[in-house]
């Protein structure tokens, strides 16, 4: 069943432009409320539902909180509003909370026009399928208005930030202390402007905060992880030993070590498993995605650790955890999984997971990914016409052939259109940056017809 708002993160757009208006946040708050109502009865429960609602720092942010406690309200369900909260921080109050949804409004880390809606179950976990599909149901259906007596009830939750504050100390070792560190921490002027930097002033850095000053309109524009050269120079500048870049909503990790070089995720992830097995922790696996560097999954099977890759989406790499029974996982993108910490990305409880490897060790972040050595990446998009199957296109095919011969387990090629325009997209990686670079482009002559 083809889903019409629900994407493979919730809902997103564009500021005014459907789905993202009132009138819609409005019916999609009464949509799901029914769900849970729904859900409710078939238990026999004569209590409220009762959710959370977060947001990160967007201008909008304001309107769709309003429109979607109106509509949540009207189909009986009680609302506790946190405010400017990281993705994660929303999921772990719902959980704390023993509340029955989180709603998290953030478009994470696209510029402030766009704005989106998604939702954690009562678990912090983010929904299946099926609920997506009942919602959806609902938004087709007239709405149902409760009388007055039965409308729910909104109020403010109390140091919501202070609470997610101590929920990420928690997930590091009680003896473990960063005095003595110079840390630039990176909110992206986004949801987690004023956690983070408590997060690690209280854990004892000495913090310089940069991208903390949201004015509505400025979130992950030159900063935070997606524009990480602000935080490359903050560091250099300031003469820190880390620096620490967050994305709009905060469940991306960018790291910065005193030189100024930067990790991605994809090395951040091996980094976290190799610190398992220091403390003598069985790890069976860790999850990748389509994208995730060769040269990691190269390093933990070395290692004797299973290596398995889910399509890109943080969403798949949880799916394939939980079908595993694994714990790690993550994307380049910094999004980082530790289900044994968390039931979802964090990009503040990476960044404590990373620091704690790192001190327990005695070892600088370079020394620990020594054995680690990126493999280049050469991407090009191709437009094709619109509808056409590039999986037929037997050129292609007998590239494609030839180029796995020749790079055997040296490299890979990986070929998947774009879900959004009609794009086909051409990786090649492998040990040399010319055998990437020369392989794509033959594959991306033979993919035009």
């Amino acid at each position: 069943m083809t889903r019409q708002y629900f994407g493979t993160d919730g809902i997103r757009g564009t500021v005014g432009e459907e789905p993202i208006t009132a009138d819609f946040a409005l019916r999609l708050g009464h949509a799901v409320g029914r769900v849970l109502q729904q859900g409710f009865q078939k238990r026999g429960s004569v209590r409220s539902p009762a959710v959370l609602i977060g947001k990160d720092t967007r201008i909008s942010g304001y309107m769709m909180e309003s429109a979607l406690e109106a509509g949540f309200a009207s189909a009986g369900v009680d609302v506790l509003l946190t405010g400017p909260l990281p993705t994660p921080g929303v999921a772990y109050l719902t959980r704390a909370l023993r509340l029955d949804l989180g709603v998290v409004i953030s478009a994470s880390h696209n510029a402030y026009p766009d704005n989106g809606i998604k939702f954690f179950s009562a678990k912090g976990e983010k929904l299946p399928d099926a609920w997506e599909h009942s919602v959806e149901a609902a938004l087709a259906e007239p709405p149902q208005w409760v009388d007055s007596a039965r409308l729910g009830r909104a109020r403010r939750l109390a140091d919501a930030q202070g609470r997610y504050v101590e929920f990420c100390k928690s997930t590091v070792s009680g003896e473990m202390t960063l005095k003595g560190l110079k840390l630039v921490v990176d909110a992206a002027h986004g949801a987690a402007y004023q956690v983070a930097p408590a997060v690690f002033h209280e854990l004892g850095a000495n913090v310089v905060s940069i991208g903390c000053s949201p004015n509505g309109t400025n979130i992950n524009a030159g900063f935070g992880a997606t524009s990480p050269q602000a935080l490359v120079a903050a560091v250099n500048e300031h003469q820190a030993d880390y620096g620490v870049a967050l994305d709009g909503d905060a469940d991306r990790l960018q790291l910065v070590d005193g030189q100024g070089r930067l990790y991605n995720g994809d090395e951040l992830l091996y980094l976290m498993a190799m610190d398992r097995l220091a403390q003598g922790e069985s790890l069976p696996g860790v999850v990748g995605t389509l994208m995730t560097n060769m040269a990691v999954e190269v390093a933990l099977v070395q290692q004797g650790i299973a290596f398995v890759r889910a399509k890109v989406g943080d969403r798949y790499v949880l799916e394939e955890l939980f079908r595993r029974g694994w714990l790690l996982g993550g994307e380049g993108s910094g999004h980082l999984l530790a289900l044994d910490k968390h039931s979802t990305g964090d990009g503040i409880v990476s960044a404590l997971q990373i620091l704690q490897a790192v001190q327990r060790s005695g070892r600088t972040l370079a020394e620990l990914l020594s054995a680690v050595k990126l493999f280049p990446q050469t991407l090009i998009n191709v437009r094709v016409a619109e509808g056409s199957d590039w999986q037929s296109n037997a050129g292609l095919a007998r590239e494609i052939d030839a180029a796995g011969k020749a790079l055997g387990q040296s490299g890979r090629v990986l070929i998947r259109p774009s879900g959004t325009e009609p794009v086909l997209r051409v990786m090649v990686e492998a040990r040399e940056l010319a055998d990437s670079e020369s392989w794509a482009k033959r594959l991306a002559e033979a993919a035009v017809v």
